[in-house]
C-alpha cells in the first residue's frame, strides 16, 4: 500500500483525518496502477531510438556541407584581406618601396611576412593563416593590383 506525500500533513491539523481518507478511499487500480507503470516498455525505446537515428542522418550531410562552406568562406575573407593588405603596403610604402620589396620576396611566405604588419589578428605563418587544403599564389608584381589566386580543394576559387 502506497504512503501518502509527507508535506503539509500533520497529526495537528484538523484537516487531516479528511486528507488521510481521500488518500485511502481511491480506488485500488489507480493506486496499484503507479506501481505497475514504472518505465518505458521496450516498443516505445525502440521507437525513441529509431527516430534519433533518422533525424541524425538527415542531419550529418547538412552539418558536413555546413563546415565546407564555412570553410571556403574563411578563405575567401582571408584572400580579401590580404588584397587589402597589398594595397595598404603600397600606401604605407610608397609604391617604389613596395615594388622593391616584394620583388625580393621571392616565396608566398616571405610575401605573407611583409603582408602581416598590415593585417589585423594576422597568424605567424601563411600555412596558419589560411584554411586547411587552401592556398594561395601573390602576383608577382604588386603594382599591378591584381587579386591573389586562391585555390581550394576543387580548383581556383573566384571571389
Amino acid at each position: 500500500m502506497e504512503t501518502p506525500p509527507e508535506s503539509n500533513w500533520s497529526t495537528n491539523d484538523p484537516t487531516f483525518e479528511s486528507k488521510l481518507m481521500n488518500f485511502t478511499n481511491r480506488p485500488e487500480s489507480s493506486r496499484s496502477r503507479r506501481t505497475w507503470w514504472s518505465g518505458f516498455s521496450m516498443v516505445e525505446m525502440m521507437a525513441c531510438v529509431s527516430i534519433i537515428a533518422v533525424i541524425s542522418f538527415l542531419a550529418i550531410p547538412s552539418i558536413t556541407r555546413m563546415r565546407t562552406d564555412s570553410e571556403r568562406n574563411l578563405a575567401i575573407a582571408r584572400a580579401e584581406s590580404l588584397n587589402l593588405a597589398q594595397s595598404t603596403m603600397i600606401q604605407v610604402r610608397g609604391r617604389t618601396q613596395a615594388s622593391i620589396d616584394w620583388a625580393a620576396a621571392t616565396t608566398a611566405a616571405a610575401k605573407y611576412a611583409l603582408l602581416r604588419d598590415y593585417l589585423a589578428y594576422a597568424e605567424s605563418t601563411l600555412t596558419l593563416y589560411m584554411p586547411a587544403s587552401y592556398s594561395i599564389t601573390f602576383e608577382p608584381n604588386i603594382t599591378d593590383m591584381k587579386k591573389a589566386v586562391l585555390t581550394g580543394p576543387n580548383g581556383k576559387i573566384e571571389y
